[in-house]
């Protein structure tokens, strides 16, 4: 029966979203002619009260920065920093002192743009570049991603370890399921889940805090790593830290996270919200700096100042209770650990989100964006876990962080070039000072990833010995293509061939009247039957059209035989048909009744292309979720197989 029929559910069908373009009748925004608003489900959610004091108008601001700032002590800033304490004291404190000033700029920029043109920095490399470079753009900032959510994984699965006593392996594999932690806090709006994220902050804050007091460091030999000092021993773990800390998706995401604020569009709103916006990312980074120059400092304390050397967090957590005296330690870090993969993954679902939007106007289910980023990092884990046992972990930890590091420029470059265009900014262009300080930062980043590759190359060909030309051929190519896109996405919009602008969408929309001449109409002979007829005769009679009856006959000879197979429960459904049609008929209607056998979504597509039907009504049963799942959701199904439109009743 039509019973199956499920699936107009409020979270649009299992995998995708309904397109802005509703006439189109697919289920992916291709419309190449506008950006739609980012995030577009909470874009302009939350209010911002007027006339009222300070401390109200900040917590209404309040929000994005603390998703924001969770990727910066996620459980890859865990690995490098746990590293640089225990390898080299206190040495590195000034990496992570400079890597925080740098994200804070970087992260005001990031909001300063998404306020005040209107668009996150995806959208904007889309109608800056040529195809090709967006396309390259895309995948780096994917590959981003899937380097931070292997973090994430990483590290969910060593809290489970040490909590619980799971197999990493099994850890790994059981991450793959927490994306309908995702789905059940995103139902909830964007302030709920900003205040989830807020709780988790504060405990991972909490924690470390605990930590730092038990592990008793000496302040004095603290503040001298605030003086910078570095060695080629200690540079890949610098760049891992920087890496760690300013993380290119959060770009991205920061630019679309501001636009979920309804801020006054004029320039003194514009201007109001950018001076609450720094004092919300001000706060919530030096938040995330305190938790990373805690883990160095505890690391500092406790193991470099017993000659310890650690090879992975789980021997961090075993060795924390002996040397400082209690287990209170050890359990605090590993729910720290557990609080920080969690976060993360929220947020990493969201930037996600934002540049497969941004970038390829593609818009997935938040369900399906999460399976697979999870998927791509949940497959080097199993891998390197399989074949290097859990010691390989942590070397996959601080490879994650370079991989962030080095992907870096082409999201602050892009980011630098657009805040400094007045054109896009208007009165928010970036000053001169601010250029010229944003343009050393990303001189750094630049430089200390070139002098990076450039060790890793000659340290790796040596060990490749004889196999060192293939290495050199492959690698080198690569980075020469890197090098040119940086230059190329450096270089001044009136030095290359600028892209087409594309057209905002008019504030007047022309309304067409519209005409149905065949009104399609899907039965399963359930308790939906009278509301959907309801809504069929009335329309037809509006618009005199003619109705045609659909009803598809499932049972397994149905399945198997199509019409040849007439059986009983096709002739009392035929019956049951024509009964229906006569009593439409007997108000004036012209009635079509037809059968389909087989598959019901197939069959309701066939049916409608057959008679012509230019409007299908069919009834949902409301259910979501699971029973998608277990009983279908014909009406996706059959909502992107056709170009009409579909009325859903409920």
């Amino acid at each position: 029966m039509l019973q199956k029929i499920r699936g107009a559910n409020r979270w649009l069908g299992l995998f995708l979203y309904r397109t802005h373009s509703r006439e189109k009748g697919i289920g992916v925004n291709w419309n190449k002619e506008y950006s739609p608003a980012s995030l577009s489900e909470v874009h302009r959610s939350v209010a911002i009260p007027s006339n009222v004091g300070l401390l109200k108008r900040m917590f209404a601001f309040a929000g994005p920065a603390y998703l924001v700032s969770v990727g910066y002590m996620d459980p890859g800033n865990w690995a490098t920093d746990l590293e640089g304490g225990a390898r080299f004291g206190y040495q590195l404190i000034w990496v992570l002192l400079m890597s925080n000033l740098m994200a804070v700029l970087l992260q005001t920029l990031s909001a300063r743009m998404g306020i005040a043109s209107g668009r996150d920095l995806a959208q904007a490399c889309r109608e800056s570049y040529p195809k090709p470079v967006v396309f390259i753009l895309w995948i780096l900032c994917e590959a981003a991603i899937a380097a931070c959510d292997l973090a994430e994984v990483l590290g969910t699965a060593i809290g489970l370890n040490l909590l619980f006593k799971v197999p990493l392996l099994y850890g790994v594999i059981i991450t793959g399921f927490d994306t309908m932690l995702f789905l059940v806090i995103q139902n909830f709006g964007i302030r709920k889940m900003e205040a989830f994220i807020l709780m988790f902050v504060s405990t991972i804050g909490i924690c470390f805090g605990i930590e730092v007091f038990l592990a008793q460091p000496v302040w004095t030999d603290v503040v001298t790593g605030f003086v910078p000092h570095l060695t080629s021993e200690s540079l890949y773990v610098a760049v891992g830290i920087l890496g760690a800390t300013v993380m290119p998706h959060n770009l991205y995401l920061h630019s679309a996270l501001v636009q979920t604020r309804e801020v006054d569009q004029s320039d003194e709103g514009k201007r109001i919200a950018c001076k609450y916006n720094f004092v919300d990312t001000a706060v919530a980074l030096n938040a995330a700096f305190f938790v990373n120059a805690a883990i160095l400092i505890v690391a500092a304390s406790v193991f470099f100042t017993n000659g310890v050397v650690v090879k992975e967090i789980q021997q961090a957590h075993q060795l924390l209770t002996p040397l400082l005296g209690t287990t209170i330690a050890s359990t605090l870090f590993a729910v720290a650990l557990i609080c920080a993969g969690q976060s993360s993954t929220l947020t990493g679902t969201l930037a996600g989100q934002i540049v497969m939007e941004g970038f390829l106007q593609i818009k997935l289910r938040p369900v399906l964006r999460r399976l697979i980023t999870r998927l791509i990092a949940i497959v080097p884990a199993v891998i390197v876990i399989a074949v290097k046992g859990e010691q390989g972990s942590y070397d996959l930890l601080i490879l994650s962080q370079v991989i962030l590091s080095l992907q870096l420029p082409f999201a602050v470059i892009p980011l630098i070039k657009f805040t400094g265009n007045k054109e896009r900014m208007g009165l928010f262009a970036n000053k001169l000072w601010v250029k010229i300080l944003a343009w050393t930062v990303a001189f750094i980043i630049i430089v200390l990833n070139g002098n990076l590759i450039l060790d890793k190359m000659i340290e790796w060909s040596q060990a490749a010995g004889e196999y060192a030309v293939w290495l050199w051929l492959i690698a080198v190519p690569f980075v020469l293509g890197c090098a040119i896109l940086i230059l190329y996405i450096s270089l001044p919009e009136r030095w290359r061939r600028k892209r087409r602008a594309i057209p905002i969408p008019p504030e007047t929309i022309a309304l067409a009247p519209q005409q149905y001449t065949k009104v399609g109409v899907a039965l399963d002979y359930g308790v939906m039957d009278e509301k959907v007829l309801s809504h069929a005769h009335t329309l037809a009679k509006l618009h005199n059209a003619e109705v045609f009856l659909f009803h598809v006959v499932e049972g397994v000879s149905g399945q198997l035989y199509g019409k040849l197979a007439f059986d009983d429960e096709a002739r009392r459904d035929q019956e049951h048909l024509e009964r229906v049609a006569e009593q439409l008929r007997s108000s004036g209607l012209i009635v079509h009744p037809m059968l389909g056998f087989g598959r019901v979504p197939d069959q309701i597509v066939k049916l409608s292309l057959d008679s012509a039907i230019d409007l299908l009504i069919m009834g949902g049963h409301g259910h979501r979720g699971l029973k998608d799942i277990l009983f279908g959701a014909s009406i996706s199904h059959v909502r992107h197989a056709l170009t009409i439109p579909v009325l859903v009743v409920q």
